[in-house]
């Protein structure tokens, strides 16, 4: 797989986007949703996060999105309108290639480029270590877990939270 390439994702993405998706909802822990999402609400969300002036890339290899992350809204109400929350997903046959971590660092310069000044990385199943590991290369400390919060696959899961500040994070007043 050659380096990928970092960009703006598009509209055109959503079928990539959907079936990355859709395959860490199926069959894996990182996410706490339980029915992967159809393309049109896929559709929704990105329409939405770019709507608020939210970054989302894409990850592109060999022609094809092997990747995605966006930084969305932390919590709603307005005092929180600063700190995103970052989500990272790969496809299934580009895993520990590097291409979370080109996402994630991209995803911290974009953030910053648009004025937020705190990023939270809240990690489904607080066994996922490859996850807590890249938050940490990256900056990220932990601020917290959270036992048995999530059921899925028959089993309770707990999150972990991580914080890191972008930019001047809270030292100064926001712009």
């Amino acid at each position: 797989m050659d380096k990928p390439r970092i960009r703006p994702a598009t509209p055109a993405d959503i079928p990539a986007v959907t079936a990355i998706y859709g395959h860490a909802v199926a069959n894996g822990t990182a996410s706490f949703e339980i029915e992967p999402p159809d393309a049109a609400e896929m559709t929704r969300r990105m329409e939405k996060l770019f709507a608020s002036g939210h970054p989302y890339l894409a990850a592109e290899s060999e022609g094809a999105v092997v990747g995605y992350a966006y930084a969305g809204p932390y919590r709603l109400r307005p005092a929180y309108r600063f700190t995103v929350e970052d989500s990272i997903y790969v496809a299934p046959d580009a895993v520990r290639s590097g291409i979370g971590r080109a996402l994630l660092f991209h995803l911290i310069v974009e953030s910053e480029r648009r004025g937020f000044r705190q990023m939270v990385a809240v990690i489904g199943d607080s066994g996922h270590i490859p996850s807590i590991e890249l938050h940490r290369d990256a900056g990220f400390r932990m601020v917290g877990t959270l036992e048995g919060v999530g059921y899925k696959f028959d089993r309770w899961l707990g999150t972990v939270m991580m914080q890191r500040p972008l930019g001047d994070g809270s030292k100064t007043r926001p712009g």
